[in-house]
């Protein structure tokens, strides 16, 4: 909509320009032809022999006609002039007799004919009475006395009045102008209107199935989670609990290898116990709103510290959205455990924000990128999911000095 009203306002500028140009064309046209009419009252009425002489009878007769028929309002001067420069006649007698050089196309008029329109230069000294005028625009045209002599005829217009004849010419054009232009943004108000909305409506249905799918992916989490800890985990455990009372029955058999070997079955069952609830907890944190966000966070650390990468962990105060902060820091930490090579972790936690730093080797925007496109696109969805409860998740990293991850909490 906003590129319509500017297109608009460019054609409104540059029409109201070009009509301006347009008209004050037409009205240079329409000086032409009047100094061909008036030139041809001279030539009929007033222009006898006698001016070329300078004969007091005939200036007077010409000048008679002049002052009633050609100057008025727009018209300020008249000049005759002959082949050779000389003024013949001017309202202004100062100029009478004087002589100076015509332009190029003022003497091709004598051969061509027509008639002739253009700005006049205040500046030559033939138009030195003229100059407190202000802008003229000055038409010539060859006439003919009684005896076929040649002479130029010419007329001083005021430029406002031509500005005044563009200036009505626009006036006229304009209001279709704008109608028309008005229609097409009457018809564009519905369809950028209607094209807003289904973008809107997009963006919500892109909105919910979103949320529809981290909802389904907190459900498929909850069910993995339960089905491994009431299946796996307890047949495990129960296996190993099992298979201690027949260690202790070798040894006082006196059978220390057969002892030994089930010992080791044993440590093998309880390790791999541990490791199937580690990996419950980062499934799905079944104790997150009743143990709360510190021991649960406490956990999501336990596959670094395996790791030998030193942790900390700082919670001030538990926020309110503990679930988002949680699937932040498990997101974050599993980065660093994946790729970053780090040797500590700090995890704090504020009433408003959750920062995981580390140490690591860093990345660049590049292979974030790469990763994106490698289907490593988890903090990705998280940046999503944090938008849309109205916080601000962001990465920052450089290579070579780590990585650090920081939510901002929606107050």
């Amino acid at each position: 909509m906003l590129g319509s009203l500017a297109a608009i306002a460019v054609i409104l500028v540059g029409g109201f320009f070009a009509l301006r140009d347009v008209a004050t064309q037409e009205a240079e046209r329409d000086t032409r032809e009047r100094v061909l009419i008036e030139g041809k009252l001279i030539e009929a009425a007033g222009l006898e022999d006698g001016v070329l002489t300078g004969d007091p009878r005939a200036l007077a007769k010409l000048d008679d006609l002049v002052q009633g028929q050609i100057l008025g309002e727009s018209v300020v001067r008249v000049k005759v002039w002959s082949q050779d420069g000389t003024i013949l006649y001017s309202d202004e007698p100062r100029l009478i007799g004087q002589r100076f050089a015509l332009g190029e196309e003022e003497a091709e008029l004598f051969e061509t004919g027509g008639s002739d329109a253009e700005l006049s230069d205040l500046g030559e000294p033939e138009n030195r009475y003229e100059r407190a005028e202000g802008k003229l625009l000055e038409a010539h045209t060859a006439i003919r006395t009684p005896d076929k002599t040649q002479v130029l005829f010419e007329i001083y217009q005021r430029f406002s009045s031509i500005n005044a004849s563009a200036t009505e010419i626009v006036k006229t054009l304009a209001p279709p102008v704008l109608a028309g232009l008005l229609v097409l943004l009457l018809f564009q108000a519905p369809l950028a209107w209607r094209l807003a909305r289904n973008l809107q409506r997009g963006h919500e249905e892109r909105e919910r199935l979103l949320a529809g799918a981290i909802e389904a992916s907190d459900r498929e989490r909850r069910r993995i989670a339960s089905d491994l800890h009431d299946g796996v985990v307890q047949d495990l455990a129960g296996v190993a609990f099992g298979l201690a009372p027949l260690a202790a029955d070798a040894r006082r058999r006196g059978n220390d290898e057969e002892a030994r070997v089930i010992d080791d079955a044993v440590d093998t069952l309880r390790q791999g116990v541990r490791d199937m609830r580690t990996l419950l907890v980062e499934i799905h944190p079944p104790r997150l709103e009743t143990a709360g966000l510190e021991p649960v966070l406490h956990d999501l650390l336990s596959p670094l510290r395996k790791a030998g990468i030193e942790t900390h962990l700082s919670v001030e105060e538990e926020p309110a959205a503990k679930e988002l902060v949680y699937r932040v820091a498990g997101e974050a930490l599993r980065n660093v455990l994946a790729h970053a090579q780090a040797s500590r972790v700090d995890v704090t936690v504020t009433p408003t924000t959750l920062t995981v730093a580390d140490d690591g080797r860093g990345f660049d925007a590049a292979e974030r990128a790469s990763r994106a496109e490698d289907g490593h696109v988890g903090l990705s969805l998280l940046t999503d999911l944090v938008a849309q409860s109205g916080g601000q998740l962001a990465v920052r990293s450089v290579p070579g000095t780590g990585t650090t991850v920081t939510l901002e909490l929606a107050p």
